[in-house]
Parts: structure tokens; C-alpha cells; sequence
């Protein structure tokens, strides 16, 4: 069965009515009677889509438009792609169109074998233990089994003792933001972090030393998870032993046709895998569902929209009692967009048409 060419690509830049008025970038595609849709979300405060809506505009959506194509993989490999999270967009909805049109779920299409994903959260770092003891509280009172703590010089071993105390059974994360250095008295802290029973020190230090992240892993128990932006970063860090866990990120890694060959690399190697969506509206936390579902995503996910704003997928990505019902019964997303909502909202469009 092929699947029709695709005939025409929507853009629209949204922002949230109210709050923190967080914004994406939302791409729909469109081939034969189906659409399918992606997300790139606009980095928070910036206002600025950056060269995510350029790349788009340029080169990816006129890439795409009027394209014969089997499989959404060969749209990646047609396509110009630039800033991966605009081409995570693109890759997303290339997924839902291609299985919308064959009438298959998305996690069934990516190989997933999972009913419903197990959720986790993420705690900022706050001047306050007392205040982030309360929102690690909320996140564990709303069924959350993963929290992810961000640590920073001089605010890390207190808060994850606090942390670790209260809550001695929780999947507890360090993220460390590439803060760290192999300085003795950091490499002090992050080998006291050791002690507290973590399920990963994220980002300890830069991205692109994959040597540090093997060394500090040679002197912990706790797994490493370095930064992976591409799946020849994951071949390196696999090679040089740097780590031990990895944090499936669609914009990080340029989206699903990436995600999942990164997931099979790091599920051959035993490591653990946990995923987290992008953006506010609904799409890219869908997808991140679908992606959840691989056998090899062992940790609690990010994968819930945040929780009281306006809904722009039906039925909303939320969970209940920390669990997120993976859909099997629709086809793509299993969610439907409120496109008139979005129209509604939208500051900025792009329509391209074969």
C-alpha cells in the first residue's frame, strides 16, 4: 500500500491564551484525506522560534511538499533537515500522516509493546529546600515515581539528601546541566551522589566529553546519562563506556525515526532509557507516549501535559495515578487536534501546497 504524497504542509506559531504563555511551533502535513501533526517547541521566554522556523520555512516543508515516499524514514533521508528540534516537527507528523493513512497506532508502527507508560516529573532548582521537598511532594502525591532534581554547583548533594530522606523509594535523577568539571572538588560532590541510591546523573559535564562522562562512570555506581544529540554521539559513548542510561529527548535528537534507532543502541546495551516530550500543546508529549511504549524504556517517563491549562488534543495527555494509557485504538497520535484553536490562536502561519 503506498502511501499518498504528501500535498500540503500548515505551519502555525501558537502561544498559550494565559499563564506563562508557554509557545510552539505546530506543523501539520497533509496526504490523500489524512493529516498528521508535529511540535517544536519555542524555548521558554525567548519569544524567538530561532532557526527552527526558518529551516522549516526554507528548507524542510518544500522538501517534504509534493515527496513520494513508503515510509516516514524516507522523508529523513529526502529531506534537508536542519535544527533537529524543527525536524522533529517534521518527522512527527510525517509518523502520524504515514500511519493514520495505513490506520495503525503510532506505538504500534515504532515498535512499541507497552498498554500504558509509568510517569515521572521534573523539579527545578528553588533557593528553598523546604519548597522543593513541597513540589517533590506534589509531583509523588500525584502519582509520579521518577522525579528529575536539577543540581548545580554548590546546590546539589543538600537538596538530594533532602530529597532521598523523605522518599526513600524514589526513582531520583541528578540532573546536572554540564555544570560540572573534573576539578577534585566537584568530582567530590558527584562521587557523594553515589551514596544516595540515584537512577542517573544526567549531563554531568559538556556534551562533547565523552571521556569524563567514562571516567566519573569508572568511579560511580550510579549510571551516567551524557547528552546524546545524534546517534554517532550515542555510538560513542556506547564505545567508550560513558555511561549507563539514556534520556530520549525528540527535539534533542531530531525525532522519532532517530529516537527509536537511539533507544535499540542503548536497549542492546542494557541501558536504562527514559523519554520526556516537548512543548505545551499536547503533540509532542502524544508522541513521546508512543515512544514511551518501546520495550527498552525501563525508567519513568516525561511524557504528561501540564495539568490545568486549555487542551488542544482530545482526550488530553494526562495521567492518572501516575500512569498515561497508551492509545491503541485510534490510529498515529490516537489524539485529536483542535485545529480551530489552534487557527484561532495562531501569531504566525505558513501554508506551502503541491
Amino acid at each position: 500500500m503506498r502511501v499518498p504524497r504528501i500535498h500540503g504542509c500548515d505551519v502555525y506559531r501558537v502561544a498559550m491564551p494565559r499563564g506563562r504563555r508557554p509557545e510552539s511551533v505546530l506543523v501539520r502535513l497533509a496526504g490523500g484525506d489524512a493529516v498528521g501533526w508535529g511540535e517544536m517547541a519555542v524555548p521558554g521566554g525567548s519569544g524567538d522560534p530561532g532557526r527552527g522556523w526558518a529551516d522549516i520555512e526554507e528548507r524542510m516543508a518544500p522538501a517534504v511538499v509534493g515527496l513520494e515516499w513508503d515510509r516516514p524514514e524516507d522523508v529523513s533521508a529526502a529531506a534537508d533537515f536542519g535544527a533537529p528540534e524543527a525536524a522533529a516537527a517534521i518527522d512527527t507528523a510525517c509518523w502520524d500522516l504515514w500511519c493514520r493513512t495505513r490506520g495503525l497506532p503510532l506505538a504500534h508502527a515504532l515498535g512499541g509493546t507497552r498498554t500504558s507508560i509509568v510517569t515521572g516529573s521534573r523539579i527545578s532548582p528553588e533557593p528553598a529546600l523546604d519548597t522543593v521537598a513541597a513540589r517533590v511532594n506534589r509531583a509523588v502525591g500525584a502519582g509520579h515515581t521518577r522525579v528529575t532534581l536539577d543540581i548545580r554547583p554548590g546546590w546539589d548533594i543538600e537538596p538530594v539528601r533532602t530529597i532521598r530522606q523523605a522518599y526513600p523509594a524514589l526513582a531520583l535523577v541528578a540532573d546536572a546541566g554540564h555544570a560540572y568539571t573534573e576539578s577534585p572538588e566537584h568530582m567530590a560532590v558527584l562521587e557523594g551522589l553515589d551514596a544516595y541510591g540515584l537512577a542517573a546523573i544526567e549531563r554531568p559535564f559538556p556534551a562533547g566529553d565523552l571521556a569524563a562522562h567514562a571516567r566519573l562512570q569508572l568511579r560511580v555506581g550510579t549510571a551516567v546519562a551524557p547528552a546524546v544529540g545524534d546517534l554517532e554521539t550515542l555510538d560513542a559513548a556506547l564505545t567508550l563506556e560513558a555511561g549507563r542510561a539514556l534520556h530520549l529527548r525528540l527535539d534533542r535528537l531530531g525525532g522519532l525515526t532517530a529516537a527509536r534507532s537511539a533507544h535499540d543502541l542503548a536497549y542492546a546495551a542494557g541501558w536504562d532509557v527514559w523519554c520526556s516530550g516537548c512543548g505545551a500543546f499536547g503533540i509532542g508529549q502524544a508522541a513521546a507516549v508512543a515512544l514511551a511504549a518501546l520495550p527498552g524504556c525501563t525508567l519513568p517517563s516525561d511524557v504528561t501535559d501540564p495539568a490545568g491549562g486549555p487542551v488542544f488534543v482530545t482526550p488530553p495527555v494526562r495521567s492518572s495515578g501516575g500512569v498515561v494509557g497508551v492509545p491503541l485504538t485510534q490510529p498515529g497520535l490516537g489524539h485529536e487536534v483542535d485545529e480551530e484553536r489552534i487557527e484561532r490562536l495562531a501569531t504566525r502561519r505558513l501554508r506551502l501546497s503541491a
